[in-house]
């Protein structure tokens, strides 16, 4: 994978981040609830993609629009949307669809992050369709999109322990062994997106999909 992740770097001359392919706008957007007591919680891994991302493409998540926090930059010639949602994560499709309305995107040009509880921690799941399995935001973006046709990111956190209320479970904050996991698998997630871009979702399946975290 690093040899992967340097002939990526590589392929990202200045000219790629200044001239994109007119009419050519992603939106990514990762799931979470707003405010600091969610920061850190599973539930928000979502958001964590999306401030991982931001990061590593020097892009400011610093406007307000359709009741959420959006960043815009280009990648690999390509116009980027990033955004994190404030609607609270089972009203998640207000937002999404108000964006995914008002820049005029293409569905398989939407890719949504969120945390999986059927997924273990340390794995990552890109689907180009499918349905909610009970992720109230993804829920939500179905209802109000009319279509469970658009790609997303499944980010594992794995099934709460004993006879833990999974509604617990997900606001709880990761222990410090989950985050050094969990950065292992956003640097993944933020590989995947670069291939996303560059090569189309199926190749970021092939490579992706799967354990990530081995260490």
């Amino acid at each position: 994978m690093e040899a992967l992740f340097e002939k990526l770097k590589s392929l990202r001359s200045s000219k790629d981040d200044q001239e994109s392919t007119p009419g050519m706008v992603y939106l990514l957007v990762g799931l979470g609830n707003p405010g600091r007591e969610y920061r850190d919680s599973r539930h928000n891994v979502g958001f964590m993609a999306i401030d991982r991302i931001a990061s590593a493409w020097d892009v400011r998540l610093s406007r307000a629009q359709s009741k959420a926090i959006l960043g815009n930059g280009v990648r690999l010639g390509k116009k980027v949307i990033l955004a994190k949602p404030q609607t609270y994560m089972n009203l998640s499709g207000e937002s999404v669809s108000a964006l995914v309305n008002f820049y005029k995107i293409p569905k398989e040009r939407l890719l949504v992050f969120h945390d999986d509880l059927d997924l273990p921690l340390g794995s990552i799941r890109l689907r180009p369709t499918g349905g909610s399995a009970g992720q109230k935001g993804i829920g939500s973006i179905i209802q109000k999109l009319g279509s469970q046709d658009f790609p997303r990111v499944r980010i594992g956190i794995g099934r709460p322990p004993g006879r833990m209320d999974p509604a617990d479970y997900v606001l709880q904050s990761f222990s410090k062994d989950e985050e050094a996991v969990v950065r292992i698998v956003l640097d993944q997630v933020l590989e995947s997106v670069e291939i996303f871009l560059e090569q189309g979702l199926e190749q970021a399946m092939n490579l992706y999909n799967g354990p990530v975290a081995r260490e």
